[in-house]
């Protein structure tokens, strides 16, 4: 095995099962680090026991490295390997035919907003996972704690993703946003770049504690906007650590006008939200909803995660016809575009 694979695959794993943000950087970085350097350099500072004099290598990572050149699998990937394969048979078990056919995720950040890496690196991950396309949907201007895209800059990151689709080819990045709901139900972006865009994803994000009546009003709001295609992370809950609660709402009006109006809902496969809760995707289900199985990625490992939405979807009546992200990616454009015609 090679350094590079070993650590760019590490970074990856500890990603994908949410380790402390230093250690991903830390392998990122000697990632970086190890690129950089010639490989009969690298042979010879990993023989002279030298490898830890280079700005970004520490301890572990030095011994990955050298592990590597041995020609071993690194023991520190080991674990992370027989940890990730545990939890894919906890996972794809009863989702795994969900997961065959899905073709793309719909719902990812990078770096331009709160994500950890270029749009360059989120795109080849997806093409390793074998996605068809992925639509790029970092935040809106409103949440500025998470570097919201205004729309000077997202129109900067439009332009950067025409010079990209012929260098990721076959692979499709869409353009999209995740756009927040405001408090009046609108959209936090201009609606003629929202017209222009291949995949909107609208969520709530603030003011999550407000009155049912207030946030269902919110919320079918956003969801009659003739630009939104996907209701993000319904609840907003977050069930790990502290927690948050779900915000209240009538979810069965809610559901109704993504039904009538043929939007989606999210099924949100981040560990931390797993949004809907299934008491609310049995619903989806029962109404006869269209739903998107996204992952929310953040880093490239994240991708790795919609095995946990897909494992929550498998215990429903839902079919790949329902499911807007298992179709071809120009029926999914067409369903897109019809909610601005109609």
């Amino acid at each position: 095995m090679e350094p590079l694979d070993a650590l760019e695959r590490i970074a990856f794993l500890l990603e994908r099962s949410q380790a402390p943000t230093y250690k991903v950087e830390a392998f990122r970085r000697a990632t970086e680090v190890i690129r950089e350097l010639d490989p009969e350099d690298l042979r010879e500072r990993a023989a002279r026991g030298r490898l830890r004099e280079l700005p970004g290598i520490g301890d572990t990572t030095a011994r990955v490295v050298t592990e590597a050149l041995a020609g071993e699998t690194p023991s520190y990937l080991e674990r992370l390997e027989l940890d990730a394969s545990t939890a894919d048979a906890e996972t794809t078990g009863p989702g795994g035919e969900v997961r065959s056919w899905l073709r793309g995720d719909l719902h990812l950040h990078s770096d331009w907003s709160d994500g950890g890496s270029p749009i360059v690196t989120m795109a080849r991950t997806a093409a390793e996972l074998g996605h068809e396309y992925m639509a790029l949907t970092d935040h809106s201007p409103r949440l500025t704690i998470a570097h919201g895209l205004t729309p000077e800059r997202l129109r900067e990151q439009l332009d950067l993703l025409d010079t990209l689709d012929e260098e990721l080819a076959p692979l499709r990045i869409l353009r999209g946003i995740e756009v927040d709901i405001l408090e009046d139900g609108t959209l936090d972006q201009e609606d003629e770049l929202l017209a222009e865009l291949d995949v909107v994803v609208a969520s709530v994000h603030s003011k999550l504690k407000m009155s049912a009546d207030g946030m269902t009003a919110r919320m079918i709001g956003a969801i009659a906007n003739p630009h939104m295609d996907i209701l993000g992370h319904c609840t907003g809950r977050l069930i790990v650590g502290k927690g948050r609660k779900e915000s209240q709402f009538d979810a069965e009006l809610v559901f109704a006008a993504c039904r009538e109006l043929d939007k989606a809902v999210e099924v949100n496969c981040r560990p931390e939200r797993l949004d809907p809760p299934r008491r609310l995707l049995s619903m989806v289900d029962e109404m006869g909803c269209k739903v998107s199985i996204d992952t929310d990625a953040h880093a490239p490992g994240q991708l790795a995660w919609q095995p946990y939405g897909c494992a929550r979807v498998a215990e429903t009546d839902i079919g790949p016809d329902r499911i807007v992200n298992a179709w071809p990616v120009d029926e999914l454009l067409a369903w897109t575009a019809s909610h601005a015609n109609a």
